[in-house]
């Protein structure tokens, strides 16, 4: 199912892929802060803005890191041991959805809506084909044999690191069905993969039963599920934005991180550029760092106010408020009210009171 785009497509994607990624990826092959421009060479990236929290790569830059890897480590397995390390902790708030939720089933399809927000020349399909459910992968980007092979290894062994976290056991139950043909270190899979396993296959695809999918997550988190899914469906809608930003790149980060966290200077040095060139683009945007710092605080702080019991001082100390005082000020000039008129004025209505 890989379609067969140029190199130049590969080239042109913007950032939206989070570099712990190739954080984890640095520190499975053990490298030192001097040893990782070898990682990084012909990625432009240099180490600084490699090792901030909020910097994203393109998928240009992630496939030149995958296949510097490669040629570092001398591993042709290292997609499972990479798979290893992407537990569900790792992919911030997708993760906290799918961890959160009520079931496999719940958590898969979470991972099928937001992982564009993640990777987005990945894409993982769903379809129930009698009693078993099928998860595709399909890349969108055309990658050589070594790199598809590397990312399959990895991204099948996450989805089972998410599904052993939810069903609490091996999938034993699991088929996995790889593209690529059998590879020399096909007597490793079973250390890493449970279930049937076969190589040359049409698509690369991972299938189990639904009962199993179905299976009550025992660590589910009704609020914490819900509170994360608006989180991650807000990232989504400033992905799919018709014109790509500067606003949205800005909004992207700081909905990666808890709010209220990112600094100017750390989200200008993770677009590769001076706080003053950001404010600048921004500026011609008809925008600026503080209106878009605003803009997600109050959506967060209302989804808080709406959805949970939390108190007002909760709420704005995960809004990064260290004085109540002054997050009553600033939400009174969000919302021209204080957080106990929002809260009474939203749970007095009748239509539709989650939206």
């Amino acid at each position: 199912m890989m379609t067969t785009q140029k190199t130049g497509d590969l080239q042109k994607s913007g950032p939206g892929i989070p570099s712990n990624y190739s954080r984890l990826i640095a520190r499975e092959l053990d490298l030192t802060a001097k040893q990782l421009p070898r990682l990084l060479l012909g990625t432009g990236l240099g180490v600084t803005q490699f090792l901030s929290e909020e910097s994203l790569l393109t998928a240009a830059q992630q496939v030149r890191i995958l296949r510097n890897a490669l040629d570092l480590s001398g591993q042709p397995e290292l997609g499972l041991w990479l798979g290893k390390r992407l537990t569900p902790a790792t992919h911030g708030a997708m993760g906290f959805v799918a961890y959160s939720s009520p079931d496999f089933l719940t958590a898969l399809q979470a991972i099928h809506t937001f992982l564009p927000t993640r990777a987005s020349f990945i894409q993982l399909h769903l379809r129930q084909v009698n009693e078993r459910l099928e998860c595709i992968l399909d890349y969108q980007e055309s990658l050589d044999d070594d790199i598809q092979r590397c990312l399959s290894d990895a991204m099948v062994k996450a989805l089972f690191e998410f599904g052993e976290f939810i069903i609490g056991r091996p999938l034993h139950e699991a088929e996995i069905c790889f593209a690529h043909p059998e590879p020399p270190y096909q007597a490793m899979y079973a250390d890493f993969l449970p279930g049937q396993i076969r190589f040359d296959c049409d698509q690369l695809k991972l299938t189990l039963p639904m009962s199993l999918c179905q299976e009550p997550n025992a660590s589910a988190n009704h609020e914490n599920y819900r509170l994360a899914l608006q989180q991650c469906e807000s990232m989504l809608a400033q992905l799919q934005s018709d014109k790509p930003s500067y606003q949205t790149q800005l909004k992207m980060m700081m909905l990666s991180r808890p709010p209220g966290t990112l600094s100017e200077d750390e989200a200008a040095a993770s677009l590769f550029m001076s706080k003053r060139t950001l404010a600048r683009k921004l500026k011609q945007e008809r925008s600026g760092f503080r209106k878009v710092r605003d803009e997600i605080l109050s959506q967060q702080t209302a989804t808080y106010l709406r959805d949970s019991q939390l108190s007002i001082e909760a709420i704005a100390a995960l809004m990064n408020y260290h004085d109540s005082a002054n997050f009553r000020r600033a939400f009174k000039r969000w919302f021209d009210q204080s957080p106990e008129q929002f809260r009474q004025n939203v749970r007095s209505q009748t239509v539709h009171p989650h939206d």
